[in-house]
């Protein structure tokens, strides 16, 4: 059977497949571990350096649109809501979202997913003039050439968390996407603490009802932001068009044998809140059940000129031709 090199992120639902228990029909699984997941990412889009690899969604869009051998499967390992992600500055006066425009807000990198979320729905849902914002990184995007000219790099070598700490910024994204870690991913990336809110002294919440206001805007739009799709080298799939169907039930099948393990995403308490919260599965697997996700990740990345005008829209069309039915 042939090998396939497979970097994915410790998700307890994708450990039967690297265990080698959930199998992939004619397929051997090499799992290679990288820490943090993310430093994969860059790796896949610039080297195509592993025969299968987890990716960040606005990541892949941006990678087929320039032409990489890339090709997706609806498999959406991560999901998360981000109206709790904006932390405010102590002195930074900001109470309402559109108190942002003419703000200066950190996140890691402009194309980051939870980044082009969290500007989605304050456009979207609150009327904010992202364009307004500027936009100050300390990472750089894992594919270049696409930043818009309201983007700043921090230059003194300070994490986003100092900079909201000493009010040089007045509000930032928080974990991966910004006051949770330090530059570029590396070892240790993640060490760096986000800034506890401490009241009049420390940084604030924009959103103090975060939860409600996320479920509430889940259950009337239907969209659930999508994370960390799987993404295989087109090479392959041009020398097996089936294996991308092969892909998609091996990851169903893992993630069948991981909750007859232990039921209800015990092993996993975030996602055990969140399919409470939305009375569904947390990370529903296939295009039909993640449409309104999918075509609002790319409405949202075309408006914010990660993508361009005439991106295919289909959500069927983001993925390699297949059976994919609902898991």
């Amino acid at each position: 059977m042939d090998k396939l090199t497979a970097v994915v992120g410790e998700f307890p639902h994708a450990q039967p497949l690297l265990d080698g228990d959930a199998q992939i029909d004619g397929y051997v699984v090499d799992p290679v571990e990288v820490k943090p997941v993310i430093g994969a990412y860059r790796r896949m889009i610039r080297d195509l350096e592993f025969d299968v690899c987890e990716l960040a969604p606005v990541s892949y869009l941006m990678a087929r649109q320039e032409g990489i051998p890339l090709t997706a499967v609806p498999v959406f390992l991560n999901r998360r809501f981000h109206h709790g992600d904006v932390q405010c500055a102590a002195n930074s006066g900001i109470r309402v979202p559109r108190d942002l425009e003419g703000r200066r807000v950190g996140v890691r990198a402009y194309s980051v997913s939870t980044g082009v979320w969290v500007r989605g729905v304050l456009r979207d849902e609150y009327g904010v003039d992202i364009d307004k914002i500027t936009w100050v990184v300390d990472d750089d995007d894992h594919i270049e050439g696409r930043v818009p000219a309201n983007v700043e790099r921090v230059t003194d070598g300070r994490s986003l968390g100092e900079l909201l700490r000493a009010g040089d910024i007045d509000a930032a994204l928080t974990g991966n996407a910004g006051t949770g870690r330090a530059g570029a991913p590396k070892a240790g990336w993640t060490a760096a603490a986000d800034p506890e809110p401490a009241g009049d002294d420390g940084p604030y919440p924009l959103f103090p009802e975060a939860a409600t206001l996320a479920v509430d805007h889940y259950l009337r739009t239907g969209v659930y932001p999508l994370h960390s799709l799987i993404s295989v080298r087109s090479e392959l799939v041009e020398r097996d068009p089936g294996l991308p169907a092969k892909l998609y039930a091996a990851f169903a099948e893992s993630k069948r044998r991981h909750l007859a393990d232990k039921p209800d995403w015990a092993a996993v308490p975030r996602l055990a809140r969140q399919g409470r919260a939305i009375s569904a599965d947390p990370v529903p697997y296939g295009v039909t059940a993640n449409e309104p996700s999918l075509t609002a990740m790319v409405r949202f990345a075309q408006d914010q000129r990660l993508l361009d005008a005439d991106f295919p829209a289909d959500p069927h069309a983001l993925f390699a031709a297949g059976d994919y039915p609902d898991a």
